[in-house]
């Protein structure tokens, strides 16, 4: 599965970067990945909210259970499509 990322730009000032940078160093992570680090870190304890899935998605949900096995595993899609 492909997880959906957003880009952000942050201006920081240059001493903060230099020290950022020395601190990724430190650990041998790339400077992107040293932030997201310190990102999870902050958020970690934090609860996610939970919607309740609507009814007609549950409606969906639950014929979808009941047909699984009329599924047909696809090992290339573009032949698939092509016959179709």
């Amino acid at each position: 599965m492909i997880t959906q990322q957003a880009q952000i730009k942050v201006n920081l000032p240059l001493a903060l970067k230099d020290y950022i940078e020395s601190k990724a160093r430190k650990f041998d992570m790339p400077l992107a990945g040293y932030i997201k680090h310190l990102i999870l870190n902050d958020v970690s304890d934090l609860d996610f909210p939970v919607f309740q899935m609507s009814d007609k998605s549950e409606k969906k949900l639950k014929k979808a259970l009941k047909e699984k096995n009329k599924a047909v595993k696809v090992t290339n899609v573009s032949e698939f499509f092509k016959n179709l």
